[in-house]
């Protein structure tokens, strides 16, 4: 768990959590309505958005806005971008929304990439281009984007989920570079198998949980707390759990031995 007085600021401000009605996104607003955020709240179920916010409020005595939106549609992202221009104290951003498609990528309708593009990819540099100049402004913020350990290992098996959780990565990069000096810090968070709700999803209707090792799977509480820790140490690609980063190291080292043709990585 971050510490109380997060990132040496001396009051918390405020928090816009996308994908926040379950999950990874839900357990970011619990944590952080622990440390005091305000929040808002963006995602497509107004009901699970509804009680989320009324628990946090009652629990942690801070403002929970719910703002329903569904971020494959760009003009709820500019509704999104509408009450980002109105925080005067928005410190954290979170870009979490995302969903997985099982099966074949000839089989999928086209329609349904072109949402994920939008979802994973277009919606965080959407929100993150509205959000920059308040942070810069103050001096202070931190933004967090939800890629995938797929961005790191590369699975042909899920080519527009690892592509775009890869872009989504490789912008997080290249934008903390952009933003050095400004206070702000940016993270790629790239979480692998997490229990939540994103495999109970119609697209990805088939899977099994039982198919990998229980050891491979982690809590979203252990994902976001390790990932609100890592804002300390400012690390850009954050890998959560042990057996997670090694898999990511293991198989990079693989790509970069073949392409090298090396085998001293």
């Amino acid at each position: 768990m971050i510490s109380e007085n997060f990132m040496g600021w001396e009051s918390p401000g405020s928090a816009l959590i996308t994908g926040s009605s379950s999950g990874i996104g839900a357990e970011f607003a619990r944590q952080l309505a622990q440390q005091g955020f305000d929040l808002i709240l963006v995602a497509r179920r107004k009901e699970k958005l509804d009680a989320l916010s009324k628990t946090l409020q009652e629990k942690y005595s801070i403002n929970a806005e719910v703002l329903v939106a569904d971020l494959s549609k760009i003009s709820d992202n500019e509704q999104v971008i509408s009450k980002i221009n109105e925080i005067e104290n928005l410190d954290i951003l979170i870009n979490n929304a995302g969903f997985g498609i099982l099966g074949n990528f000839l089989q999928i309708e086209l329609m349904k990439y072109v949402d994920m593009i939008n979802v994973h990819f277009t919606s965080p540099v959407m929100l993150c281009h509205a959000t920059i100049p308040g942070m810069a402004k103050r001096k202070r913020g931190v933004i967090i984007n939800t890629s995938s350990i797929f961005a790191i290992i590369k699975d042909s098996s899920l080519i527009m989920y690892t592509t775009t959780k890869s872009a989504l990565a490789i912008f997080s990069e290249l934008l903390n570079v952009k933003v050095k000096g400004t206070g702000i810090y940016i993270q790629a968070l790239c979480p692998g198998f997490t229990y939540s709700e994103f495999h109970d999803t119609d697209t990805m209707n088939g899977f099994q949980r039982s198919w990998y090792n229980p050891e491979q799977w982690m809590k979203a509480e252990d994902v976001v707390s390790l990932s609100l820790d890592a804002v300390k140490s400012k690390s850009v690609i954050f890998i959560p759990g042990e057996i997670n980063r090694q898999s990511g190291i293991i198989n990079r080292k693989k790509k970069l031995s073949k392409y090298l043709n090396c085998d001293w990585l």
